[in-house]
């Protein structure tokens, strides 16, 4: 148990192994044993940590800590009560799409080991709408976390269609417009097509709207990339101005790799940290406090969660730490965390921001 429970003895003794596997093999065989629920009921009394500063708020959804699953792992919803065992404040399942997709083709995984990174091209493989709200009317009973649904499409009915379908099982939908490995997407990047997603979703939603944003382009040393920066602000601040609750900053950074059978993926882990960092400023400049801010992107430690909620962020996600460190992460970042708002007399998550 102790090899589960200590990130240090996962990468010692656990990690090793899994890394000598496939990627996609390593998460199918990490995903099977996920899916006995009760041993994982049973070990959450050594996987949580509950302290009372760590208590958080995310547009009105009460959380018990700041540290939310971001989506990507649970793609179909299959092992949510397992996920919810492991200490998160919230967990983020999808990103689901209304029809069945197989997503890009093998090999669409990587690891950039030295440097605790990924980069995914996926595409949302996804086994649709109807598999994962099943699949969550089976598991919501057993779950002890909120959580969120992450959806995407390639036209607005298709988001519209899954947010609809979704919405009644879930604390929350986000909406995933950003991904790099989806071709179509970038429709939504246009502001005249985003005002329709948003005002089409504002006609029929009863909970809280979050969307996730695309990265800044790693580079500004062109006009193009400056104009692409610029417009992504814009994009953040039509959603706080269309009454969106949260905004996910951000997603996997483009990168091409001849590796991946498509030639390019999303980039994530520690070496997107500090872009994600400056990404948080920024928009939270642009947007001010009329949205929320989901932190997301390298974030490994308690260190890190408290200079993204320095930043701007309300919550932090995680996944690539969680794949790199194992089950244990959570804990050590809530821990680390509740420490360092008790070195600088802080009593709740609000404060971080407010003081910095």
């Amino acid at each position: 148990m102790a090899l589960i429970l200590n990130p240090g003895a996962y990468q010692k003794f656990i990690r090793p192994f899994l890394f000598l596997l496939p990627p996609e093999t390593a998460q199918s065989l990490a995903e099977q044993a996920l899916k006995f629920a009760p041993m994982w009921e049973a070990l959450s009394f050594g996987l949580d940590y509950n302290h009372p500063a760590l208590r958080a708020d995310l547009a009105g959804i009460a959380l018990r800590n700041p540290v939310g699953l971001a989506a990507g792992y649970d793609k179909n919803f299959e092992v949510l009560p397992s996920l919810t065992s492991l200490g998160f404040g919230y967990v983020t399942g999808g990103t689901v799409t209304r029809d069945v997709r197989p997503g890009n083709p093998q090999p669409r995984v990587l690891r950039y080991q030295a440097d605790e990174s990924l980069v995914n091209a996926y595409g949302f493989p996804s086994k649709g709408l109807d598999h994962a709200v099943a699949e969550l009317e089976a598991s919501l009973p057993n779950t002890m976390a909120p959580v969120v649904a992450s959806v995407s499409g390639l036209d607005i009915q298709e988001i519209v269609t899954c947010h609809h379908g979704i919405e009644p099982y879930v604390s929350a939908v986000e909406v995933n417009i950003s991904s790099p490995n989806t071709a179509g997407l970038r429709i939504f990047h246009d502001v005249n097509v985003l005002t329709d997603l948003l005002k089409g979703l504002n006609e029929c939603r009863r909970k809280p709207l979050f969307v996730k944003m695309p990265p800044f382009p790693s580079s500004t040393r062109t006009g193009d990339e400056a104009d692409a920066r610029a417009l992504i602000l814009r994009l953040a601040i039509l959603c706080a101005e269309l009454g969106v609750d949260a905004l996910t900053v951000a997603n996997t950074q483009p990168i091409q790799d001849a590796r991946l059978a498509v030639g390019s993926g999303g980039l994530s882990g520690k070496l997107v940290y500090h872009a994600m960092l400056r990404m948080v400023s920024e928009l939270r400049t642009a947007v001010g406090d009329s949205v929320a801010i989901n932190a997301v992107g390298g974030i490994f430690s308690g260190r890190d969660a408290f200079e993204a909620l320095s930043a701007g962020a309300d919550t932090v996600q995680i996944l690539t730490s969680l794949i790199y460190r194992g089950p244990g992460v959570v804990r050590s970042i809530n821990k680390e965390l509740s420490h360092i708002m008790e070195l600088k007399g802080l009593k709740s998550v609000s404060e971080i921001r407010q003081t910095s």
